[in-house]
């Protein structure tokens, strides 16, 4: 019998593994274990590691039948975001399964993945499948953190468990969206990432003199900080079209039937709102960005703190990284200084590679009217821990449409969600892809 793929995913849901950052966690091992001990039932000979008892990561190796094929990496993440409960409308650790929708905390981000993936590999030992080649499996720990205690943790201290593979996939891609096309015809996109932009947190210090509140000093940190902080939050980021984002630009809109101009910025977002859905995905991508995020200063409304500081998120595109932080530098001015939280370069992979040809053939075979498209994702995966040991990293977490339009709701926000219908056809997608690549 094949593995129930929705009832999978809610029972991964009701193992809390909220992650609330700098090292704060409700830890990941007893959904680790879990998943562990469905693995070793089913005659695998996962591994169970972490940096600690609670930060567990699964990683298993299952044999090819060709050993001499380069090995393919799937990862997933069993950590999710915190939840607030009160503001959702049931509980966010339940697993509930209703209305054609599994419900709860992960369940789009990204225990759906996490389930049709161990599904598949119960299926495979249940029915005695092998791979043509070796396919690397990481459940992992803390991607939405640092990945310290997870993917990153595991390149640097296990190198070994990735050796002899050439590509991986993840999160964010595959997924069916359905958009209108100029003539009113339904048209079945599905993006796959082969690019992020990358994610370089910094933390900025002003320092200035201490003094009582009523006896303005001449130079205020505070106000240093904040003006710096104005500029910084509201410049301008020139537009770039990257070949990724471009290819996904003009490939989305000739299928929608626009014909794109791509030559200033007003033919850009003209393309952008076209794309309708779709055009979210650029709209962060065509051009770098900066948001001040934390804020640090002061104790006492009468006392003028002599430090103030601030987090910033920076994202930049795949070969700005250099003249991205120049113009940060630039836009700080003096008086502050920088220093790194975390930086993970840009990622880049081909979208003429033969990994991407089977994600579009497993897609097309799934559905024949599917349009497969390269981008780049705005955010970030753990895909920036891989690619440095020369992974080729592509997101791919397939997901068919679901037949009475239901989509996945709710990441990082409430009531959080995926469709029945397609989690069960991405499972089929995923095991369509790893049985054939």
């Amino acid at each position: 019998m094949k593995q129930d793929v929705a009832e999978l995913c809610a029972q991964l849901i009701r193992f809390d593994t909220t992650n609330f950052g700098e090292g704060n966690s409700r830890g990941e091992r007893d959904a680790a274990d879990f998943i562990w001990g469905l693995l070793h039932q089913a005659g695998y000979d996962p591994v169970l590691l972490g940096p600690d008892a609670q930060r567990s990561s699964v990683v298993v190796r299952v044999p090819g039948t060709d050993r001499s094929l380069p090995g393919l990496l799937v990862h997933a993440h069993l950590d999710v975001v915190p939840a607030e409960p009160e503001q959702w409308s049931f509980d966010p650790f339940a697993g509930i399964i209703k209305d054609g929708y599994v419900y709860g905390r992960g369940a789009s981000d990204m225990k759906d993945m996490v389930a049709m993936t161990l599904a598949t590999l119960l299926d495979w030992a249940s029915a005695g499948t092998k791979p043509r080649r070796d396919i690397v499996v990481a459940f992992v720990a803390d991607e939405e953190d640092k990945g310290d205690y997870g993917a990153l943790w595991l390149v640097a201290e296990h190198p070994e468990l990735f050796v002899g593979v050439e590509a991986a996939i993840g999160e964010s891609g595959g997924a069916a969206t359905i958009l209108t096309g100029a003539d009113g015809s339904p048209v079945h996109l599905y993006p796959v990432a082969v690019g992020e932009r990358g994610t370089l947190h910094i933390r900025v210090r002003a320092n200035g003199t201490s003094g009582h509140g009523s006896r303005p000093v001449e130079t205020n940190a505070v106000k240093v900080l904040i003006s710096a902080l104005d500029r910084v939050g509201n410049y301008h980021w020139p537009l770039t079209l990257t070949p990724i984002v471009r290819d996904y630009m003009e490939r989305t809109t000739a299928a929608l039937g626009f014909a794109a101009d791509l030559t200033d910025e007003e033919g850009v977002q003209a393309a952008i709102e076209a794309m309708g859905s779709a055009g979210a995905v650029a709209a962060v991508t065509v051009r770098s960005s900066s948001t001040p995020t934390v804020l640090r200063a002061g104790y006492k409304v009468n006392v003028i703190p002599g430090v103030a500081e601030a987090d910033i998120d920076i994202r930049a595109l795949p070969g700005m990284v250099e003249e991205t932080l120049a113009t940060i530098d630039g836009l700080l001015g003096a008086g502050i200084s920088r220093e790194f939280l975390s930086f993970q370069p840009p990622t880049s992979s081909s979208s003429d590679s033969h990994w991407f040809a089977a994600m579009t053939a497993a897609l097309t075979r799934h559905d024949p009217a599917a349009v497969v498209v390269p981008y780049c994702m705005g955010g970030g995966t753990d895909a920036k821990a891989f690619a440095p040991l020369g992974i080729s990293c592509y997101g791919f977490s397939p997901m068919g449409a679901d037949p009475e339009g239901r989509s996945s709701a709710g990441v990082h926000g409430i009531d959080e969600r995926v469709p029945v219908a397609s989690l069960v056809a991405g499972q089929l997608i995923l095991e369509d892809f790893l049985g054939a690549v």
